[in-house]
C-alpha cells in the first residue's frame, strides 16, 4: 500500500480540497483507495458527510486501543473509495506529548489498513509538520504540499522542505512527491508571479505541472458533499485531477525504480 500525506505548513491554502479530489481521482482509476482524515477539525468528513461528527476515526483508534480499523472504514457512493473520519477523539491535540508520543498507534493504524488490500491510502494533515502530522510523515511512502499561489506563503517554502528533509532521516522511505500550487488565480498577477517565482527558486520538476485553480465550483462541491468531479459541470475540474494523479503515478514508479517508496 502507497501512503501519501497531504500536507501544508499552515491552513487555509486548500489542503483538504486537495485531499478529497486526489483520493477521488486515484480511486476512479480503479485502485482502491482510503482517504483518511488526519486534521483534528475534521474537515474532509465535513466535506462529505454531514454526519461526519458522529463517527468513529482515526483520532479515537490513536486513544482507543480496542477499536478495529475495520469499524471506522466508511464506504462511499464511488465502489472503490471509502474514507476514515478525524472522529470524536478529533479534539485531539495535535503537539501533546511531542513527536513520538502516539507513533506506535499511528503505525499500527497503517499496518491495519494495508491488510485490507487498499492500494492507495491518502491522509489529509494537520497544518505543520509536528505532533501527529509528523508521526503520519514517518509512516508515509510520499508527502504532497499544498501552496498557495501568494507571495508571502511561497518566501517559506525553502525552510519548510529542510523540514522534510529532516523527517527523511526518521523516515528514509519519504519522498517528497512535490508541491501542488493551490488556489491560482490566472487573470491575477501577483497569483502568476508567485507561482512563476515558486518555480524558479525549486529544483525543477519540484513543482506539479498541474496546479489547482480558485473556482466556486470547489465551494458548490462541498455544500453538496461531492468531489468536484462528481459534479455534473465537474468535467473539467476531474480532468485536472486526472492530469495530477497521472504526474504522482509517474514520480511513485520512479520511487519504487529506486527502492525508496
Amino acid at each position: 500500500m502507497i501512503i501519501i500525506a497531504v500536507s501544508s505548513q499552515k491552513g487555509g491554502v486548500g489542503k483538504t480540497t486537495l485531499s478529497i479530489n486526489l483520493a477521488h481521482s486515484f480511486a476512479r482509476s480503479g485502485r482502491r483507495t482510503l482517504l483518511v482524515d488526519g486534521d483534528p477539525q475534521g474537515s474532509v468528513g465535513l466535506s462529505l458527510t454531514r454526519q461526519s461528527r458522529n463517527l468513529t476515526g482515526f483520532y479515537d483508534f490513536l486513544g482507543d486501543t480496542s477499536l478495529s480499523v475495520e469499524r471506522l472504514v466508511v464506504p462511499t457512493r464511488l465502489a472503490t473509495l471509502a474514507l476514515v473520519a478525524a472522529g470524536q477523539g478529533s479534539s485531539y491535540e495535535v503537539a501533546a506529548g511531542g513527536y513520538g508520543s502516539s507513533q506506535q498507534r499511528v503505525s499500527e493504524f497503517f499496518q491495519r489498513v494495508a491488510g485490507l488490500e487498499y492500494e492507495i491510502c491518502v491522509v489529509d494533515t494537520a497544518a505543520g509538520f509536528f505532533g501527529i502530522t509528523a508521526e503520519v510523515l514517518a509512516a508515509s511512502n510520499g508527502v504532497l504540499i499544498a501552496q498557495q499561489a501568494e507571495p508571502l506563503g511561497i518566501r517559506s517554502v525553502p525552510k519548510m522542505l529542510e523540514s522534510l528533509t529532516r523527517m527523511r532521516a526518521v523516515n528514509p522511505r519519504l519522498r517528497v512527491l512535490g508541491v501542488v500550487l493551490t488556489m491560482v488565480q490566472a487573470n491575477l498577477p501577483e497569483s502568476r508571479d508567485a507561482a512563476q517565482a515558486l518555480r524558479s527558486i525549486l529544483p525543477e520538476g519540484m513543482v506539479l505541472r498541474t496546479v489547482v485553480p480558485r473556482d466556486d465550483l470547489f465551494i458548490r462541491a462541498s455544500a453538496r458533499g461531492l468531489p468536484v468531479g462528481a459534479m455534473e459541470d465537474g468535467a473539467a475540474a476531474l480532468g485536472n485531477f486526472e492530469r495530477m494523479r497521472a504526474e504522482l503515478d509517474a514520480k511513485l514508479a520512479g520511487s519504487y525504480q529506486e527502492g525508496i517508496a
